[in-house]
């Protein structure tokens, strides 16, 4: 049987067409897995919807999990019902420790100011040196355990001179007011509402001792697979945040039904974070494997850590 050459063409032309449609349905994810926090970028981008308003036309869905806080949200990563998410400084190195497959992707500027040690105001607890012996109520793995360990150390004490209470935000703050604990180390918007509520005296906040970087977090075959919807994300994100710079007054707005706070809680919340995402630098790398070394030492985490392994090249 003879085939015109027009014919042959038409054959290739239908199978190459069949092939890009084939190659660009594999090139996007159905459905795009994100875990967020009560508080921060991440739920005024789920409030504003750019995401969904982005990834409509390729069909892709966006699916928003609400987690306590951040060691929470990237055990659901590790186990692969998140595709991404932001946490602080510390969750990520618990997370890599138990070998969960992240790779981080870009940050904020630092916010040392947004994270505290906190006492009640008539407590007898001047200094960091008197916790010595005391009962500390934290989130085991969040951004505040870097903060605690580095202000003991400052002090010339340790993690094991303290008696730590592991406790999530909602039991921590339950412990504090009823006073089962001396100390509560927290992190926004929480310590902003019990500066407020409870009249709160600040210790010892990140001034001087850590960075509190933000974090963005994917799942390496996230990562892999889709770089370009991760790079996407990270544009919108940084739209947003050209915006919430100028804007503190709308973000608490945004965020306080979210949080079930005042808004003038979250107010002060806002104007202690800092905006800019951006991608990781040799700088913020080594800063993350300092805090990996620290807990390694201390035998916190269980190995040591390479964390430029786990930082995503875009």
């Amino acid at each position: 049987m003879k085939f015109s050459l027009k014919t042959l063409l038409g054959a290739a032309g239908i199978a190459l067409g069949l092939a890009t449609s084939a190659a660009s349905a594999a090139d996007i994810p159905d459905e795009l897995r994100i875990g967020y926090q009560k508080y921060g970028t991440l739920v005024i981008l789920k409030e504003r919807g750019v995401l969904e308003e982005r990834f409509a036309d390729r069909g892709i869905k966006v699916r928003w999990t609400e987690f306590p806080a951040g060691p929470q949200m990237l055990e659901a990563l590790n186990v692969g019902s998140v595709d991404f998410g932001t946490v602080g400084e510390t969750p990520p190195v618990f997370a890599q420790a138990a070998d969960a497959d992240l790779v981080y992707v870009a940050h904020q500027p630092p916010a040392p100011t947004a994270e505290a040690i906190i006492v009640h105001k008539d407590s007898p607890i001047k200094t960091v040196a008197d916790l010595k012996g005391k009962r500390v109520a934290l989130n085991k793995g969040s951004n505040v355990h870097f903060l605690l360990v580095r202000a003991l150390e400052d002090a010339g004490l340790s993690i094991r001179d303290i008696r730590p209470a592991y406790l999530p935000p909602a039991d921590a703050r339950a412990a504090f007011e009823r006073g089962s604990v001396d100390a509560w180390v927290i992190w926004d918007p929480f310590l902003a509402a019990a500066e407020d509520a409870l009249e709160a005296r600040t210790l010892r906040n990140g001034s001087g001792l850590v960075n509190n970087h933000e974090f963005y977090i994917a799942a390496r075959p996230l990562a892999e697979k889709y770089p370009h919807i991760v790079k996407e994300i990270v544009e919108e994100l940084q739209e947003l945040d050209r915006w919430a710079i100028d804007n503190p007054r709308a973000i608490a707005k945004t965020l306080a039904p979210s949080t079930g706070l005042a808004e003038d809680v979250i107010y002060v919340a806002a104007t202690r974070a800092n905006y800019g995402a951006r991608y990781l630098s040799d700088e913020v790398i080594e800063q993350q494997q300092t805090i990996a070394d620290t807990f390694s030492d201390l035998k916190l985490i269980p190995k040591k850590l390479d964390i430029p392994s786990v930082v995503w090249k875009p």
